[in-house]
C-alpha cells in the first residue's frame, strides 16, 4: 500500500495507545511504548504503527523521515490556555515578589481587570496578530492542539470579538485551536457592585450570542470566594449548557468553596486548576467523569507551596491533565515541557503519568480524544520527533527544546 510517509527505525515511539477511554490511575505509566517503532500516515491519519520492519514490509511512501536513535512523541495538546490579550503583566510579577498575593493584586483593580481596557480597545487585527506570535511558540515547544479562552472583555461586543479572533487563529495557524466562551472570567469594574446585573447580561446576551453565533465549543467560569460564588456559578452553567455548550470550570484554585463538586454536579468535561480541591469534590468527580487539569505553572509562578494533589487524585484512579494557563497575569509560560517538568518536580507525577497527562488525558479534556492525543490508526498523524536519549529526558531536561519536527496532520509544521 502507498502511504503519503513513512516515520521510521525511532528509538522510542511513545503512542498513547487508549482503546476508547482516557488513562485513569495505574493505566497513566502504560505509554505504549514501542522501540524501533514506525508510522504511516496517509492523507492526514495515522494508517498504522507498529515496529519498523512490519510497517516497511507493508507500506512504501512518497516521503521518509529516519527517525534513527531519536523519541517519536503524540503532539502536546494544551487544554487551557488564554492567548488573547495586549499588554503584559510583569509588574504584577514584581508585585507579588513584593509580597502581594494573586486576590491582593485582583482587589485593588489589577489582575483580569487590568487587561480588559487594552482588550476591549484593540481591533481584531491587532490581537490576531499578538496571539499568533504567542502560538507560534507554543507550536515550535511541541503543541499541536490548543484550547484557547476569551474573557479578558467582559462586555458582549468584546467577548464576541475575542471569539473571532480565535476562529481566525484556529483557520489561519497549522494546529487545531478550540475556542472556550470565558465572559465569567471576573466581574467588570462598572458591575463591581451589581453582580445580578452582570449575571443578567451573561445568561440573557452573551451566552446566546456565543451559541447563536457557534463561535464556543466551551463555557468556562472562574469559581472562586473573590468572583464567582457557587449559586452564581450553577447559574451560569446551566444557561450555557442550556444553549448548547459544554461546561469547564476554574475549580477551587486558591480555596476549597466546592467548585470540584459542582464540576461533578453539572458533567463538566473538566475542571481546571484545583489546588485546594476537597476529597470529596474529587471522589465526586471521578464519579461522574469529569477530567481535572491541573496547572503546576500557575502555582509555581505564583510561588505557591502547595500544588494541587495529582497523586492523590491518581492513586484514586481519575484521569488526570496538565496545561500551561498561558495568559498575561499568573502564568506567562508556553511549554508544555515546562509544565511536564513541573508536575514531576512538584506534583509527584512520574514522567509517564505527566506525558500521559500532556497528551491523551489533555485531548479528553477538551473532548478531541478521537482525533488527538495518541498515536493511533485513524487519528490526526499529530507528533513530535526529539533528538533526545529517551522519554524520560523531556521532564528531565529544561529550560529549551530538544524537539527537532513538529508535525502536525503529517505535515512538518516546525
Amino acid at each position: 500500500m502507498l502511504v503519503d510517509l513513512i516515520i521510521h527505525s525511532a528509538k522510542e515511539l511513545i503512542t498513547m495507545q487508549c482503546d476508547g477511554k482516557p488513562k485513569m490511575g495505574k493505566q497513566m505509566q502504560d505509554i505504549g511504548l514501542i522501540s524501533d517503532g514506525a508510522i504511516a500516515v496517509l492523507d492526514g491519519l495515522i494508517v498504522e504503527h507498529g515496529i519498523t520492519s512490519t510497517i516497511r514490509e507493508k507500506y512504501q511512501a512518497h516521503e521518509y523521515i529516519d527517525a534513527s536513535g531519536k523519541i517519536v512523541t503524540p503532539g502536546f495538546v494544551d487544554p487551557h490556555s488564554h492567548p488573547v490579550f495586549v499588554n503584559t503583566r510583569e509588574d504584577e510579577f514584581a508585585m507579588r515578589l513584593a509580597g502581594k498575593t494573586y486576590v491582593d493584586i485582583a482587589k485593588s483593580g489589577g489582575g483580569i481587570r487590568s487587561t480588559i481596557n487594552t482588550t476591549r480597545t484593540a481591533d481584531e487585527t491587532t490581537l490576531f496578530n499578538l496571539a499568533a506570535k504567542r502560538i507560534w511558540k507554543m507550536i515550535q515547544l511541541g503543541t499541536t492542539t490548543l484550547e484557547a479562552k476569551s474573557g479578558y472583555g467582559l462586555n458582549t461586543e468584546s467577548e464576541l470579538k475575542q471569539l473571532r479572533v480565535i476562529q481566525a487563529l484556529n483557520e489561519a495557524l497549522p494546529i487545531d485551536i478550540v475556542p472556550t466562551f470565558m465572559g465569567a472570567h471576573e466581574y467588570p469594574a462598572e458591575y463591581k457592585e451589581n453582580h445580578e446585573g452582570y449575571i443578567d447580561i451573561l445568561c440573557s446576551e452573551m451566552i446566546p450570542a456565543v451559541a447563536t453565533q457557534g463561535i464556543a465549543e466551551f463555557c468556562d467560569i472562574f469559581t472562586e470566594a473573590h468572583v464567582f460564588s457557587i449559586d452564581e456559578s450553577l447559574r451560569i452553567l446551566s444557561a450555557a449548557a442550556a444553549h448548547g455548550l459544554k461546561l469547564k470550570m476554574h475549580a477551587d484554585e486558591i480555596e476549597p468553596i466546592g467548585g470540584a463538586e459542582l464540576a461533578a454536579k453539572m458533567a463538566c468535561i473538566s475542571a481546571d486548576h484545583l489546588g485546594a480541591a476537597s476529597d470529596a469534590g474529587i471522589i465526586a468527580m471521578k464519579e461522574a467523569g469529569v477530567i481535572p487539569v491541573l496547572l503546576p505553572g500557575t502555582l509555581f509562578s505564583l510561588r505557591s507551596k502547595n500544588y494541587a494533589r495529582a497523586r492523590f487524585m491518581i492513586d484514586n484512579d481519575l484521569a488526570v491533565a496538565i496545561a500551561t494557563d498561558y495568559n498575561p497575569g499568573s502564568c506567562n509560560c508556553d511549554s508544555m515541557s515546562m509544565v511536564i517538568t513541573l508536575a514531576c518536580l512538584q506534583m509527584n507525577m512520574s514522567p509517564e503519568e505527566a506525558l500521559a497527562a500532556s497528551t491523551i488525558n489533555a485531548a479528553w479534556a477538551i473532548d478531541k480524544q478521537d482525533i488527538v492525543g495518541s498515536l493511533e490508526r485513524g487519528k490526526y498523524a499529530d507528533l513530535l520527533i526529539w533528538e533526545i536519549p529517551s522519554y524520560r529526558f523531556i521532564p528531565y531536561h529544561f529550560g529549551s527544546s530538544h524537539i527537532e519536527s513538529v508535525i502536525k496532520k503529517g505535515k512538518v509544521i516546525s
